[in-house]
């Protein structure tokens, strides 16, 4: 595969923690992992850079625990602490078969992954190194889907690629309506008016605000991910504009 027929060279790779369960009701299934560390390598292969951030919904939900009483800057810091350790079992899965792979923490913990900086993470994408934002924003009150968008536009990130269980974005849920319609590009704003749930409001006006298209595809879908760097038919493009 030539760098040609690759869409973008730079790409922030948006997982949900609950992607990594795969067919299990909690905690990360191996199957699943091993399935989508392969696919980023296959990737990194076609010459595309590589930053991944990853939810640690599988483990924690600190937002739903404060719903039940517990301090929300508690909760939020437990959050976090379960998306690191879902990022050092991503990067095994990857290293194992041969990856090169780094993860940088928001937070420091320098004995287990990388202080974050965005001179040291650009360095290792140039060096065809995977690399894992790790504890969010390192910041209370934020999603990992606002931290995603923060580290693709501190990377330079050419799209963000949000993985889901559809297909991209729907009129209506296409889990219950058979006849759901698909919308190929949506304008941020229509994702912001509709209310359409591609991620919280913060992160969509964060991409708004720096131009950085988003690109929403079904992880389940096997070569998905792969397949969406050369194909742009595939999932739902959020960019500045019309819809359609």
């Amino acid at each position: 595969m030539t760098s040609k027929s690759i869409l973008y060279k730079r790409v922030l790779i948006k997982l949900s923690g609950e992607a990594l369960m795969g067919e299990m009701d909690y905690g990360i299934d191996p199957a699943m992992i091993n399935r989508v560390a392969k696919e980023i390598a296959e990737v990194v292969a076609m010459g595309v850079e590589v930053g991944i951030v990853i939810g640690g919904g599988n483990i924690f939900r600190g937002a739903g625990l404060a719903e039940s009483g517990m301090n929300r800057v508690t909760g939020d810091s437990m959050g976090m602490l379960a998306t690191v350790m879902n990022s050092l079992a991503m990067q095994d899965a990857l290293e194992k078969i041969g990856q090169p792979t780094t993860v940088m923490s928001a937070l420091s913990m320098h004995r287990i992954c990388e202080e974050y900086t965005q001179r040291d993470a650009i360095a290792h994408l140039e060096n065809s190194r995977v690399v894992i934002f790790a504890a969010g924003t390192g910041n209370p009150f934020f999603t990992t889907d606002t931290a995603g968008c923060l580290r693709a536009v501190e990377i330079k990130a050419d799209v963000i690629m949000k993985a889901t269980k559809v297909n991209g974005v729907f009129d209506s849920d296409p889990m219950k309506n058979p006849d759901a319609k698909r919308y190929e590009r949506l304008s941020f704003d229509e994702v912001l008016e509709k209310d359409l749930k591609v991620m919280d409001a913060t992160a969509v006006v964060l991409c708004r605000d720096n131009n950085l298209p988003l690109r929403i595809f079904n992880l389940n879908d096997e070569g998905a991910l792969p397949e969406a760097l050369r194909n742009q038919s595939i999932g739902t493009e959020v960019v500045m504009g019309e819809s359609k």
